[in-house]
């Protein structure tokens, strides 16, 4: 396998938050205080969402809550399928951008899901929490410098702009039946998330890969 220095310690930093967080036994207070709260960002959303229960003003800026929030999950199944993701994904993407286009695409891709999230539900009071935008944009880096082109997208013109199409309509019809699903047994999953940090990694994985070779 190829190193993955960045991957490793992105796993192994989101591993230790959520057993300090389990220890001590604040999750909840945690997820409240470091998630992404969509209404934090509306005029007087702080003070909203204080009288909504964090007792008080977040310590982390809401600016800084989309990477904040990564290191925060609902429970060890959650944490468990996002660092499989993380590690399968982060392993090649970090081999093909390096390490610091890895941390560049992962923040990158921790805002574009919060952001796809605020579009979603501008005035949500319930935190996200996860790393699934994160990981959804190296999911979407890992699709595109590592899948091939089948069939009629091999040989077309346009072939590398429908293969793109392709898989950003495959992931988004994906999300949605998922998201489905999972809302027919009252569980809800940050579908919006997902879709932005897919699509991130989309667009942002061959700009990276020029960047990195920028002198080559």
């Amino acid at each position: 396998m190829p190193p993955s220095r960045v991957t490793t310690a992105l796993a192994a930093t989101t591993v230790a938050a959520w057993f300090v967080a389990s220890a001590v036994g604040m999750s909840d207070r945690i997820s409240l205080a470091a998630g992404f709260i969509p209404a934090r960002l509306m005029p007087g959303g702080d003070v909203l969402v204080s009288g909504f229960g964090m007792g008080g003003i977040s310590p982390v800026p809401a600016w800084l809550t989309p990477l904040s929030a990564t290191l925060v999950h609902a429970g060890l199944a959650h944490l468990a399928f996002n660092m499989l993701m993380l590690v399968f994904c982060g392993r090649f993407v970090e081999m093909a951008l390096g390490g610091r286009g890895m941390a560049l695409l992962y923040g990158v891709g921790a805002y574009a899901g919060a952001f796809g999230q605020l579009v979603a539900d501008p005035h949500g009071l319930v935190p996200m929490v996860g790393a699934s935008g994160a990981i959804s944009a190296l999911f979407g880096a890992y699709a595109l410098l590592f899948g091939e082109r089948r069939g009629r997208l091999a040989d077309h013109r346009f072939g590398k702009a429908l293969h793109i199409a392709w898989l950003a309509g495959a992931w988004i019809a994906f999300q949605f039946l998922v998201g489905f699903a999972t809302a027919q047994q009252g569980t809800t999953i940050a579908v919006a998330a997902h879709i932005g940090g897919f699509i991130a990694g989309l667009i942002s994985a061959k700009p990276i890969l020029r960047w990195r070779y920028r002198r080559a």
